[in-house]
Formats: structure tokens, sequence, C-alpha cells
């Protein structure tokens, strides 16, 4: 039983949606500095899970034919049989259904209605369509992914502002760089499967280039908040310490390439977001 509920949560992709959901909390506070209720926080944490979950359920259903033939895939529940595909498919399905009818009942439509399109984006608009077609496919396709700050926005505020687009932007320009120092390690498993991915493409030596200048806009982005005076200097400095270091790293892999440098970069990723959306909700909380 324990293994199979250890499949089911697999099927969730829970590792990435712990950096979703960090997003999306923080977020909260820098929408709302006095903090949201606990029950606003909890159910909004709730529904993003169930969300994304259901979304990464339905991923390894429609993926399932090309994750057989990849390495890093190849023991996905799906793929190995231990979860039947039809039954990983209602799985998702459930979760996604519910996830909104829980966000709407306990949080807000708005809340709810972004979570949707954030699913659906990802699902279709990526999934489905962009990963076979195009090697841009994880930049017109990120859009999915950086919308759970914008969840978080709404489930705070009960809608959007303009502000709000800031943090939704800043994980849509890391989202390249981020995927594509990933996308170099795991090459071969794209090239097998037929899937376009920027490496295979376009070339090792493109995709590191590529890599470098959405780093350094990415970096230059994350300045115009604290410009338009949405964040104060306790955020400019961790932004921009944290964005030296990263884009360090991306010129590193570029002018030194190595699997090394990419298994750096792409780990390094993972923490630069997770401290760049503290340092926002830190610097709005006791600076505002």
């Amino acid at each position: 039983m324990l293994d199979i509920l250890r499949d089911y949560l697999a099927l969730t992709k829970p590792r990435i949606i712990v950096l979703l959901l960090i997003t999306t909390v923080t977020t909260m506070f820098v929408a709302d500095p006095s903090g949201p209720s606990l029950a606003t926080i909890l159910w909004t944490m709730l529904g993003g899970y169930l969300a994304a979950g259901g979304a990464g359920a339905i991923n390894h259903f429609v993926d399932r034919d090309r994750d057989a033939r990849m390495a890093r895939t190849c023991d996905r529940p799906l793929v190995t049989g231990r979860i039947e595909p039809s039954r990983g498919l209602a799985f998702g399905i459930a979760l996604a259904v519910g996830s909104i009818a829980l966000l709407a009942a306990t949080v807000n439509l708005v809340a709810a209605a972004l979570a949707l399109s954030g699913l659906l984006g990802y699902v279709f608009v990526y999934t489905l369509w962009l990963k076979p077609l195009t090697p841009q496919n994880i930049v017109i396709g990120g859009v999915a992914g950086a919308v759970p700050p914008l969840v978080g926005w709404a489930a705070a505020t009960g809608g959007l502002t303009w502000d709000a687009l800031y943090p939704f932007a800043i994980v849509f320009l890391w989202t390249p760089p981020h995927f594509w120092a990933l996308a170099l390690l795991v090459k071969d498993d794209y090239e097998r499967t037929g899937v376009p991915m920027m490496p295979v493409a376009r070339g090792d030596a493109t995709t590191r280039r590529q890599i470098l200048v959405y780093s350094i806009v990415l970096v230059a982005f994350t300045v115009l908040p604290y410009v338009t005076g949405l964040f104060g200097w306790l955020y400019l400095a961790s932004a921009l310490a944290f964005g030296a270091g990263f884009v360090g790293l991306a010129a590193d892999l570029a002018r030194h390439p190595s699997r090394p440098a990419a298994v750096r970069l792409h780990l390094v990723s993972l923490a630069y977001l997770a401290l760049l959306f503290a340092a926002m909700a830190a610097d709005r909380i006791l600076l505002s």
C-alpha cells in the first residue's frame, strides 16, 4: 500500500511543486504585507498543490510513451505499469477538478480561474502542442509555470494589479535558463524521442548562449520593481547579489562548457528563485 501511495505521489511531481508553492506564498505577502489569514494561506497552498499535481499527473499520461524511451523517466509509474495509464489520467483529472472547486470555495474565484488557466496551459499548450513542435516550447509554455505567483496575489487581495506582473515575469524569464541547463544534461534523451528541445534543435553552443542572454535579461528585469517603488533596498541588494551569482554561473557555462557547470547552474537556479522570492516578501513585510 505504501508503495502505491508513493507512486501516486510521484505522479504529482512534488519536488517541482515545492518551488511553485514558495513563489505562491511569498507573493501573497508581497501583495499584502500585513499578512493574509493563515486559513487563506493553507487553502491556497493545498489548492495550488492539487492544481499543479493534477497537471503533473496528466503530463505523465500524455508523455508515457516518450518517457519509456528516456533514461531519466523510464522508471515512472505509468511507464512501468505500476499504475495503469487510465487510472493515472483519472487521478490527474480528479486532482485538477478538486483544486479548482477547493480554491473557488475557500479562497476566491479569481485565484481558482488563474489556477485553471495555468493547468490548462501546461497540459494543452505546452505538453500537447508546443513540446513536440518547437525549441521555443519552454519559453512560450513557461507562461503556465509563471501563473502560481498570480494565484498567490489574487488569493491575498481578491484580484490582480499591474504590480502582480513583476513576480509573474520573473518566473517567466527564469524558466528558460533553468530548464535549458537541464536539457543540456539530458540532450540524448530528447534526441532519442524526437522532442526538439533547444540543445537538440539548435545545438549546445547556441543553448549556452541563450542561457546567458536570458540570465542577463532576467537579472536586469529584477531591478525594475525597485525602480518603480514596489520594493526597497533590501530586495535590491538581494536581487543584485543573487543575480550576480546566477549570471556568473551562466557565463561560466558559456565559456567553459561541461556537465558539472550545467549541473551547478540548474541546481543553483532553484535556490536563486526561492531566495529571490523570499527577499521580495521580507522587503515588503519589513520596509512597507
